[in-house]
């Protein structure tokens, strides 16, 4: 049977996202904001968990309907087949979010949408308590313009969570921009591929594992593993063939950044990643960049001085790679920026630019075709 699914995604991703479900061939994909949907079967949520480099989460959507009073979101949840997803030892804890509607308490919304997945459980189940101590079924909610959308996360962690950074250095930049800067930059493993501000290695990394077509959810555990009501088969059989599809040769991916401790750090990441063989970290100052290519794409996100203090640094950085950008021959570059004058500090119009969000902090990835 299919199910028909949500992948919430960053915003300016969604397009990304879309593709990359089209090439696991995914049925209906369709993009909003914020969000992707597909249909498929069972071993689609397997393979949407393991192989999306750009999604958030895959849910199931149970329901969609629009309540603008606490009776109508009641009433509605209620008349979900919960009991076809939610044993009845099984925890399902509610979390969500509401924007622009009436039912504007989260707080409240989460207690009537549990109070009625109870009342549903126990006119099925015939019985008055539930221990929820066996697997967890989290329901998300979301509340758009009165517009509810009721799911069930597969994911667990946010797809983001790879699960090769467990330290980072300060003002990370999530695995799934990461990635989408590099498949923005049409890197795909024949060119050289240079990150001189990598700081923690993610861009590096993630270039790696897209190169190799490694699957970024190969190492990790997602919470539908442990439902009795998907084919457990599934998620070995999904492994298996997304093992079968990795590429293997030679890669020329450079990471390098002026702080000792972050090199460290990245090197280590790399490492659990399963891609130290495949990047070359050093120490370097940005600013004196000079490795020659016949065919490169530098992918970068140089910090952005938000912090008063810090601007007129982050602008003498701007400057300083600038000059050092323009000296070099055969590299494209892709820099993400939240800096409003970030093109005047580095000396030159970007020949393109595209909005990302880095979490809250709205950016442009500024592109320059040398």
């Amino acid at each position: 049977m299919d199910h028909r699914f949500c992948v919430p995604c960053l915003f300016g991703l969604e397009g990304l996202a879309a593709d990359e479900l089209r090439r696991l061939n995914m049925k209906n994909v369709s993009a909003e904001n914020g969000r992707v949907y597909f249909e498929g079967d069972d071993a689609a949520a397997a393979r949407a968990n393991l192989c999306l480099r750009t999604g958030e989460r895959v849910l199931i959507e149970l329901g969609r309907f629009e309540a603008a009073s606490f009776d109508a979101l009641f009433e509605q949840t209620k008349a979900l087949p919960w009991e076809q997803w939610i044993p009845q030892d099984a925890a399902f804890p509610v979390m969500g979010h509401s924007l622009n509607s009436k039912l504007f308490s989260v707080s409240d919304c989460q207690k009537i949408i549990k109070k009625a997945v109870v009342e549903r459980l126990k006119s099925r189940y015939h019985l008055s308590w539930f221990q929820e101590s066996a697997e967890t079924v989290q329901i998300r909610f979301s509340i758009m313009k009165d517009q509810v959308s009721l799911c069930l996360d597969t994911s667990g962690e946010g797809l983001h969570k790879r699960g090769y950074r467990p330290a980072h250095n300060a003002a990370p930049l999530r695995e799934t921009l990461a990635a989408a800067m590099v498949i923005l930059s049409r890197y795909r493993g024949r060119d050289d591929f240079a990150d001189p501000f990598c700081g923690s290695g993610t861009i590096p990394i993630e270039a790696a594992l897209i190169a190799r077509n490694i699957a970024p959810g190969r190492a990790r555990h997602f919470a539908a593993m442990d439902w009795h009501t998907l084919n457990q088969h599934i998620w070995l059989e999904e492994r298996e063939a997304a093992a079968a599809r990795e590429y293997h040769g030679d890669y020329r991916i450079f990471g390098s950044d002026l702080d000792p401790k972050a090199i460290a750090m990245a090197k280590a990441n790399a490492e659990r990643a399963g891609v130290a063989d495949l990047i070359r970290f050093e120490t370097a100052d940005a600013a004196s960049f000079s490795r020659k290519t016949e065919r490169g794409v530098i992918v970068t996100n140089p910090p952005y001085g938000e912090r008063i203090g810090e601007k007129q640094e982050a602008e003498e950085l701007y400057r300083r790679f600038g000059e050092a950008w323009r000296g070099l021959f055969n590299w494209q570059l892709y820099l993400l920026s939240s800096h409003t004058e970030f093109e005047r500090c580095f000396g030159r119009e970007a020949d393109k630019k595209r909005k990302l969000y880095n979490g809250m902090i709205k950016c442009d990835l500024f592109m320059y075709y040398k």
